[in-house]
């Protein structure tokens, strides 16, 4: 038997604390034990005469981090399978199952007894929704505590009543836009918006909630009461100046890619016309319905079960000790580098920053500085954690300095010959057993390998760009690079609170073979003559976050038409497109346009004002054709499609070994629509039939680089999908011979 998730204390006053705290857990989470005592405990409170009212906190330090969401993963595959022999009653089941909590978290507000929430630390989600159902809400005074409603960033909505009390409790504009971009709160905001009612000290927190009950504090909630106005009134002056620029909004920022955003803002729309029992109904068929679209089911699947499973080790070696990293170098201070230092610096270990001069070192540091300035301005640290930081990077140019580390990290021009000559240098004062990185993002490691005494030790530590927001790192193995080597390194990107995705050694790795394709049909595309505003339109469409050729201008114009240069070196003209390197050639070397960093690239960059695509492109490209003339569809079709197939090229070369790894790297590393759950999702929700299909289709208009591949080809026979052929966790770690 599974222990309590909840502790009983009733006082002399009649005061019921339940105090949360589940067994084996860093966070308190929901899940089925938890529905299964949260409604026991609200029909005792309610039947047991001796009870006066109660307090709900936890013995954590956060609230809850919301609900557990392979709950729903099962509840999902439960209603799948059922809906093969009986869909109506499929569906009822699933509309009854995803609707307990918010029945439960009514019954609770309508118990008779004053309910108050203690909110102790941060309360996300479900656990969010649990207090505005409680009749108080007390914050503990603290700037790690965060409240928000997150679950549109898995493809759902807040379907346990957020929604409905949302809106009834905050004014609708305000309201729309917190559960539309999921935001987290602090403390003073959440105040200021109404959603907390008051904010004491840690330490008087339960007792504040106590004294409310014992004062006479009322069990009813706000719109169960007759004179209730609700702030959202559709047909009012105010509601016609927030529904229909709230939906406009949507529209322009999802290009309605998302189903959970379109249901929230209808059940907001059409709970405002309701009494609140009806209003919960309303919320809770549009949120069975989300939970059945492919889009919800692979964020949840990608952006929840497959992340956390990444992130907490899935592929470390389960036979190495954990590691123990206190000192860690990083070879180059420029921008990489730096932000290197800076988030490993911030994860508590000390760091050895080295450059050519002690001056281009302490231009490293001073990056760190002005990033922690900024946290300090936004009331993210303190000082003494600014001092803390900064104390822990030590900047030289004096390899000596190395000696120790438990890991160094080479972040240098991407020069084969330098590298090596950096590398060589910083093994010598490598801590025995220490590991050896490199943060490539093109060479492959096993080439790199050869330039150090002991390549059992030596891997690909790529980072993104800039380092300390990008949440994902490929961890690139060699074909001699061992376990130990390779935990080391996932025990690393743990630490900075990173998500690790593992590849095998290839050119450009994983993630950059995917995003040059995407850039390269970019430039395919304008030297069509397809206008520029139409493509970077056309993948924001799409679902991309970033057009291409603003992509391109972040990470260089330059870098693209070196990394053009260096493939036509190694593997012959054959290997790239001329268009794409004529397009680079006249933006590089003729036109000196190297992307943001010298504030000119397919963009210009204006001191004043926002940045605009630039008018010159016209003169370089072929004549622009007629918009009305190009499919939208078509240019939304390429742009996913290249990636994508790119992506499952790099599962049959064992590139990527585990399909979680694909579909999670490609959302995180390079933006690849997350509504779709990333490049195999894509593929699988919308067949591999269908898939190869439409790239035989642009193979013949475009090209062969459209080509579906072998393993896409076969699949596509039985319509396979990559999750069925492939279950995740059945990679392997070694390159493949």
């Amino acid at each position: 038997m599974s222990e309590q998730a909840f502790t009983h204390d009733l006082d002399a006053d009649g005061i019921l604390t339940l105090t949360w705290d589940m067994a084996g857990k860093s966070m308190n989470v929901i899940d089925m034990g938890v529905m299964d005592e949260l409604e026991a405990a609200t029909t005792k409170i309610a039947e047991d005469e001796t009870i006066k009212g109660a307090v709900i906190t936890s013995a954590k330090e956060t609230f809850c981090a919301g609900a557990d969401l392979t709950m729903l993963e099962a509840l999902l595959g439960a209603y799948h399978a059922a809906a093969k022999t009986d869909a109506t009653a499929a569906n009822q089941e699933l509309f009854d199952q995803s609707r307990r909590l918010s029945q439960i978290y009514r019954r609770l507000e309508t118990c008779g007894k004053p309910v108050v929430a203690a909110i102790n630390g941060t309360a996300l989600g479900g656990g969010l929704e649990l207090a505005l159902s409680c009749h108080r809400r007390v914050v503990a005074d603290s700037d790690k505590t965060k409240l928000g409603l997150p679950e549109i960033k898995v493809g759902l909505f807040p379907g346990a009543g957020g929604t409905q009390r949302v809106a009834r409790m905050v004014q609708p504009a305000d309201a729309l836009q917190f559960l539309l971009q999921g935001r987290e709160l602090r403390v003073p905001q959440a105040k200021a918006m109404g959603l907390v009612d008051e904010v004491v000290p840690a330490k008087k927190l339960v007792d504040t909630a106590r004294a409310w009950i014992r004062d006479g504090g009322k069990a009813v909630q706000p719109w169960d009461e007759e004179r209730f106005r609700n702030p959202a009134r559709v047909y009012s002056a105010q509601g016609m100046m927030t529904f229909p620029p709230a939906n406009a909004l949507y529209r322009k920022e999802t290009y309605d890619n998302y189903p959970g955003g379109r249901a929230l803002l209808s059940a907001v729309y059409e709970g405002s016309l309701v009494p609140f029992d009806t209003a919960l109904t309303i919320e809770s068929r549009y949120f069975a319905n989300v939970l059945k679209t492919p889009q919800a089911a692979n964020m949840i699947r990608s952006l929840f079960v497959s992340m956390q499973a990444l992130g907490k080790g899935a592929r470390r070696p389960a036979d190495v000790k954990p590691s123990n990293l206190k000192k860690v170098g990083v070879l180059g201070a420029g921008f990489m580098g730096a932000g290197i230092a800076y988030v490993t610096a911030s994860a508590g270990m000390d760091v050895v920053l080295v450059d050519r001069t002690q001056e281009d070192a302490d231009r490293g540091k001073a990056h760190s500085a002005d990033l922690l300035a900024d946290s300090l301005r936004k009331g993210r640290i303190k000082e003494a954690d600014k001092d803390r930081t900064l104390k822990r990077i030590t900047a030289t140019a004096d390899y000596a300095t190395l000696e120790g580390c438990d890991l160094i990290i080479e972040a240098v021009f991407e020069d084969r010959n330098v590298k090596a000559d950096v590398l060589q240098k910083a093994e010598a004062h490598l801590k025995r057993g220490g590991v050896l990185a490199s943060n490539t993002s093109t060479l492959p490691i096993t080439s790199l390998a050869k330039t150090t005494a002991r390549p059992k030790n030596f891997i690909g530590i790529h980072f993104f760009s800039p380092v300390h927001k990008m949440m994902l790192v490929e961890i690139i193995m060699g074909r001699r690079t061992s376990d130990k080597a390779l935990a080391t390194a996932l025990d690393y990107v743990r630490a900075i609170r990173k998500t690790p995705i593992v590849v095998n050694d290839t050119r450009g790795f994983f993630a950059n073979r995917c995003v040059g394709n995407y850039m390269l049909e970019a430039h395919v595309m304008l030297m069509e003559g397809i206008p520029p505003a139409m493509i970077e339109n056309g993948a924001r469409m799409a679902g991309m976050p970033v057009g291409p050729l603003s992509l391109n201008d972040e990470v260089a114009v330059d870098l693209a038409w070196k990394i053009v240069q260096a493939t036509k070196k190694d593997l012959g003209e054959k290997a790239v497109d001329p268009r794409q390197e004529a397009l680079l050639e006249e933006m590089v070397v003729r036109r000196d346009r190297l992307g943001r960093k010298n504030q000119k690239g397919f963009y210009d960059y204006p001191d004043k004002g926002r940045k605009h695509l630039w008018p010159g492109l016209a003169d370089i490209v072929p004549e622009q054709r007629d918009p009305d003339t190009i499919d939208i569809g078509e240019i939304k079709n390429r742009f996913l499609a290249t990636m994508a197939l790119e992506a499952a090229r790099c599962i049959e070369e064992k590139v990527v070994t585990d399909v979680r790894e694909a579909d999670v790297g490609s959302i995180l590393g390079f933006g690849f629509a997350p509504w779709s759950g990333g490049t195999l999702s894509y593929i699988d929700m919308l067949g591999t039939a269908r898939f190869v299909e439409m790239c035989k289709g642009l193979a013949r208009k475009h090209g062969k680089r459209f080509r579906p591949n072998r393993l896409l080809r076969e699949m596509a026979e039985t319509d396979e999908t990559f999750y069925g052929r492939f279950p995740p966790g059945g990679g392997v770690n070694k390159a493949a011979a």
